[in-house]
């Protein structure tokens, strides 16, 4: 049976893998999602969107993607647009995305929980689902194949032992 889905049991789990090694956090109840690199004392903080456990996987997922270089700086010093995006616009997202999302759908089949592709521009009207949809699909199958890195596959693997899916085989492996 698996357990609820609550979102201070990521936050647990994220902070006992990447707390003090990496020197980051990760907190709810934010109006968008931001990360904050850390400064002096203070440790990096991973913002989630209000207490949305997709949206705690979704950054989590950022930050396994992000580089050392990027870890230092505000969001990762990714371009964002919000929605209302252009086609041009939403194409560039796409690309930043695909990524990030193939990281969370593995997250969140560990966990137990739906996955829903997110393309994040409902008043745009330039959203290319199909698009985007396959190459989610093609970027997921590749880390199937090659494996996560190794923040993302601890941080699997710590969800898919809490949430009693830990006979799923690690992604990648045979």
């Amino acid at each position: 049976m698996i357990k609820a889905h609550d979102c201070q049991d990521v936050i647990l789990l994220f902070e006992d893998l990447f707390a003090e090694r990496y020197r980051v956090r990760l907190r709810g109840d934010a109006d968008e999602p931001l990360y904050e690199p850390a400064t002096g004392h203070r440790h990096a903080v991973i913002h989630f969107r209000a207490d949305y456990f997709a949206s705690a996987l979704h950054e989590v997922a950022h930050w396994c993607t992000a580089g050392a270089r990027r870890r230092r700086l505000l969001d990762y010093g990714y371009w964002y647009a919000a929605d209302g995006r252009d086609a041009s616009e939403q194409a560039a997202f796409e690309e930043v995305e695909v990524g990030p999302q193939a990281l969370e759908w593995a997250f969140a089949e560990a966990a137990g929980y739906p996955f829903r592709p997110s393309l994040d521009n409902l008043d745009g009207g330039c959203v290319f689902a199909e698009r985007f949809e396959a190459a989610l699909v093609q970027e997921r199958s590749r880390r199937q194949q090659q494996g996560l890195p190794p923040r993302a596959e601890a941080f699997r693997a710590a969800l898919a032992a809490f949430y009693g899916q830990s006979a799923l085989r690690a992604v990648g492996s045979r």
